[in-house]
């Protein structure tokens, strides 16, 4: 299978080999046979079409032969550097865009706060309001991180607690509901995470949530609530690449060198050979006496040479079939309904 993507809305640079581009901003003619997703990006910087590329490339690696195709969305008024606002401009359409579509699945990222509290961002108006429109319009969406949080505090008034280690790193996640989007998947399965904040069990089961996933010993992983559409939250990160976590750990080691962090970044959890942990250990206890640029060389040396083994692939892949799978099933359903009443 191929995920088919408009020629228009996305380069070659951002596409996996195995995507199949459309000469038209339409969608296929197949199209009414597809899967149709909307990514709604709002990352910053380089992450935007890092996300981009991440997100293509899973739904490739999870479609097992169902059509997709996807298109592409971001909020208003977020800020962007010169590459990336070029990149929105050619490739992406407002979210305003969205409301004349007519999607089956949507995902929506999240993106790092500017502010304390989530409802002070100046997107969260645009936010709820894609929220409120997925609930009717969608027939399952997925909320990723921070995208989470903020869907759960808009729906439910659920806040999210800061946890006194950052969250960061591949953790080993059990299964804690036999819900379909857990089908086949192993009892236990490692999912990257890279966050301080999250929302508390008990907090969600109030509210009528499901959890499906915990990290062991570490709160909450996958949840969900069952409403007109099926609302999937995920704390983690299954579409991040094998070197996504390197290289936000070097870009944590870049701010501290430059004075905007006041604590040296810890290391991902289970992600480096135990040399490399060792190495970058022993380089961080001599940090004080380095020049800022040779640290960050010294840093990416290390890291550029680090071995590192892509161990929720797998789970992340069969997640996300889960998940088009129950869309397919979901869409079937509504066009025999839609047949019935046509009929009567």
């Amino acid at each position: 299978m191929v995920v088919n993507i408009d020629a228009s809305r996305l380069s070659d640079d951002f596409a996996p080999a195995k995507a199949r581009r459309s000469t038209s901003q339409q969608r296929p003619k197949h199209a009414i046979e597809c899967v149709t997703i909307g990514l709604l990006n709002n990352m910053a910087g380089a992450a935007f079409q890092a996300t981009e590329r991440q997100f293509v490339s899973l739904l490739d690696a999870a479609s097992d032969g169902i059509p997709i195709h996807v298109s592409f969305y971001t909020l208003p008024g977020l800020s962007r550097t010169e590459a990336g606002g070029q990149h929105f401009a050619r490739h992406y359409t407002s979210v305003e865009g969205l409301y004349g579509e007519q999607l089956d699945g949507l995902i929506v990222t999240g993106r790092e706060p500017k502010m304390a509290d989530l409802r002070d961002e100046p997107y969260w108006q645009s936010f709820t309001e894609v929220l409120e429109w997925a609930r009717t319009h969608t027939h399952s969406t997925v909320w990723s991180c921070l995208a989470a949080h903020a869907a759960v505090l808009h729906m439910d008034g659920i806040g999210r607690r800061k946890s006194e280690v950052k969250n960061f790193g591949v953790f080993e996640c059990a299964q804690v509901n036999e819900h379909s989007l857990m089908k086949e998947m192993p009892q236990r399965f490692h999912v990257p995470h890279s966050r301080w904040n999250g929302v508390a069990q008990d907090d969600l089961l109030s509210h009528g949530y499901e959890v499906l996933s915990r990290i062991a010993g570490n709160g909450v992983d996958t949840f969900i609530k069952q409403e007109q559409s099926l609302f999937v939250f995920f704390q983690g990160h299954l579409e991040y690449e094998t070197a996504t976590l390197m290289r936000e750990y070097r870009r944590d080691v870049i701010r501290f060198v430059r004075g905007e962090s006041e604590t040296y970044p810890q290391l991902p959890s289970r992600y480096f050979s135990a040399e490399t942990e060792m190495a970058l250990t022993a380089l961080r206890a001599r940090a004080g006496s380095m020049r800022g640029t040779e640290l960050s060389s010294a840093v990416a040396a290390l890291t550029d040479d680090a071995e590192i083994a892509n161990s929720w692939l797998p789970s992340a892949a069969s997640m996300y079939g889960n998940w088009l799978q129950l869309i397919c099933a979901a869409k079937s359903k509504a066009a025999l309904v839609e047949a019935a009443i046509t009929t009567a």
